[in-house]
């Protein structure tokens, strides 16, 4: 039984914006980190995400009923019964927000109430009605190392708002990647994602765009000497070599084939980058 609930919260998805929270705490703490505190931002923020993940599921049973990457999902194939899903949900939020609100700081509360709302009551409805709702979506999964920030600070400043159009940026051509691999799925689906829209060349030129807006955010840290110059040569390796396989998109015989690849290297991008804001 613990299995099911586990999958309905997208684990996957739980552990990647970990690592940005964690991501932007280390950064915040500055050397002197608060282990305690540290472990209840990442407590209450991954039941906030798997809250958010719940709820998405039983909202999105239909469509992910058409869609072979999502056509195995519990809710889907009737493991779990709705009304069993939004209880575990609200519990799951409820817990989370008494563990943010308790143990961290008002802000770290009220940036996870608003990626929270945003991600289930605005993308996940517009994404059956506009092209968007994929940005709308990156707003929403921006906000992890936010509040692994404010969890520290209590306070916005450059550093916060740097760190979450790092996150904006990164998760475009990410998310246009995974599209351009899954199109038939979306289509199926009648998921207005870019390349079903528009053009797969519309979506390449986007997807460069935002990689391209994602290397300068990134290297803002050092330029605003909030990183150093250590953090400064691992960014720009993990940024031009992605900005490389994003204009390979250009020239790829295999679109599909291409895009895993792009997103593939997104994850060891991100993954990389957030290690080196937090010790370098």
């Amino acid at each position: 039984m613990f299995k099911k609930y586990y999958y309905l919260t997208k684990p996957g998805i739980i552990y990647g914006n970990a690592i940005t929270a964690m991501a932007g705490f280390f950064l915040a703490s500055r050397g002197q980190v608060d282990w305690l505190l540290l472990l209840a931002m990442l407590a209450g923020l991954s039941l906030v995400i798997g809250a958010g993940c719940v709820f998405n599921n039983i909202m999105d049973k239909d469509i992910d009923a058409k869609m072979s990457r999502t056509k195995n999902r519990v809710m889907v194939i009737g493991k779990i019964q709705k009304k069993r899903a939004a209880q575990f949900g609200a519990v799951l939020l409820l817990l989370g927000f008494l563990i943010l609100n308790n143990f961290t700081t008002a802000l770290a509360l009220w940036s996870a109430m608003t990626g929270f709302f945003i991600y289930v009551f605005i993308y996940t409805p517009l994404k059956r009605r506009t092209v968007w709702a994929t940005l709308i979506g990156a707003v929403a999964g921006a906000t992890p190392p936010v509040i692994g920030y404010t969890a520290v600070t209590n306070h916005l400043d450059a550093a916060a708002i740097i760190l979450f159009f790092i996150l904006v940026f990164w998760q475009m051509p990410h998310f246009y990647a995974i599209a351009i691999r899954r199109l038939d799925d979306y289509q199926a689906a009648n998921i207005p994602v870019l390349p079903a829209v528009k053009s797969l060349r519309t979506t390449k030129i986007a997807m460069l765009l935002y990689c391209a807006g994602f290397v300068i955010t990134s290297l803002l840290l050092t330029i605003y000497k909030f990183t150093g110059t250590a953090y400064l040569i691992v960014a720009l390796i993990l940024d031009l070599t992605w900005l490389l396989i994003c204009a390979r998109g250009f020239w790829a015989v295999n679109s599909a084939k291409w895009a895993k690849q792009t997103f593939l290297f997104s994850l060891i991008t991100l993954t990389l980058l957030s290690v080196a804001i937090a010790v370098l």
